[in-house]
């Protein structure tokens, strides 16, 4: 894969931790948004690990 698709994937990456941690700090955070970004967030790990 070229490299901007791997950094494309890590800026994936980091708007999703931004997301995550914008859900964690509301009062009464979704479980279930939480739950589907960090699965996204899991995915896109995995997929730029077997990038390299």
């Amino acid at each position: 894969m070229s490299t901007s698709h791997l950094s494309t994937l890590r800026s994936r990456h980091a708007d999703l931790d931004v997301k995550i941690a914008n859900e964690e700090r509301r009062p009464a955070p979704d479980t279930g948004a939480l739950a589907q970004l960090k699965k996204r967030k899991l995915k896109l790990k995995e997929e730029m690990l077997a990038i390299g």
